[in-house]
C-alpha cells in the first residue's frame, strides 16, 4: 500500500435529534490500548449519558471493533464503523454518547444519528493522506523564497519550513514523480543560481485538501 489515510487529528461534533443529544468524538490512535483508553475517558466523563457507542479501526492487523453500549443491535455501533470504512480512514477511535432526550427514535433514526454524529465529528477532525514523499531542500536568496513555495505547491507538494540566515533554506515535500519538474523550474527562475537538495523520502501525513488541492 502507497498511501493510507488517517484523521488529522481530535474532533468533535454534536447533533440534536427529537430532544436526544448525541457528542461525537474522534481521535487518530495507533493502538487497542490507545483507542480503549479514549474509549474508557469518555464514559467515565459521561456516566450519566444513556449510551457511549464506540468504534475503532487500526492499520496494523486489519483490527476492527464496535460497540452498541445497549442500543438495539446494529444501530450504533456498527453504522459507526461504516463511516470510517467508506472514508477509507484507518488509526481512528471514535465514541458518540447520546444523553437521551425521552422520545423514541427507532431503529432507522438511531441508525442516521449515530451515522451522522461518527462523520460530522470526522468532518471536525480532518482527513490526511499518509504516503511517501521526497523532502528537497531549497537554498535560495530571500527575493525567491515566495516564488519557491508556490512552485512546490504548483507541483502538489507541501512546504516544510524554512531555515533563516544570510539566505533562506526552504524545505518542501515533493511527490517522486515531481522532483526533476521541480528542480528543473527552479533552475530556470534562478538562472542556475538554486539547486534544490534531495534530503530522502519520508513517510508524512498531510491534510487530504491540501494533497487534493488544484
Amino acid at each position: 500500500m502507497t498511501e493510507y489515510f488517517v484523521p488529522t487529528g481530535p474532533g468533535q461534533a454534536e447533533l440534536v435529534e427529537k430532544r436526544s443529544r448525541f457528542l461525537g468524538h474522534v481521535w487518530p490512535v495507533e493502538s487497542e490500548e490507545q483507542a480503549r483508553a479514549y474509549i474508557e475517558q469518555m464514559k467515565k466523563r459521561h456516566y450519566d449519558a444513556r449510551h457511549n457507542c464506540w468504534c475503532y479501526r487500526l492499520r496494523e492487523g486489519g483490527v476492527e471493533r464496535y460497540s452498541d453500549d445497549g442500543e438495539p443491535q446494529g444501530t450504533a455501533g456498527q453504522p459507526m464503523l461504516n463511516v470510517f470504512q467508506r472514508e477509507e480512514v484507518t488509526g481512528v477511535c471514535c465514541v458518540v454518547t447520546r444523553y437521551f432526550g425521552g422520545v423514541l427514535l427507532g431503529a432507522g433514526g438511531l441508525v442516521r444519528a449515530y451515522t451522522q454524529s461518527a462523520k460530522d465529528a470526522l468532518d471536525a477532525a480532518g482527513i490526511s493522506v499518509v504516503r511517501p514523499w521526497v523532502r528537497v531542500a531549497v537554498p535560495c536568496p530571500y527575493p525567491l523564497f515566495d516564488r519557491v513555495r508556490l512552485e512546490v505547491e504548483g507541483l502538489g507538494g507541501v512546504p516544510d519550513g524554512a531555515d533563516y540566515a544570510e539566505q533562506v533554506t526552504v524545505h518542501a515535500l515533493l511527490p517522486a514523480e515531481k522532483v526533476d519538474s521541480f528542480t528543473q523550474r527552479i533552475t530556470e527562475l534562478s538562472a542556475g543560481g538554486v539547486t534544490p537538495l534531495p534530503e530522502g523520502e519520508v513517510w508524512r501525513a498531510v491534510p487530504r485538501d491540501i494533497v487534493n488541492k488544484p
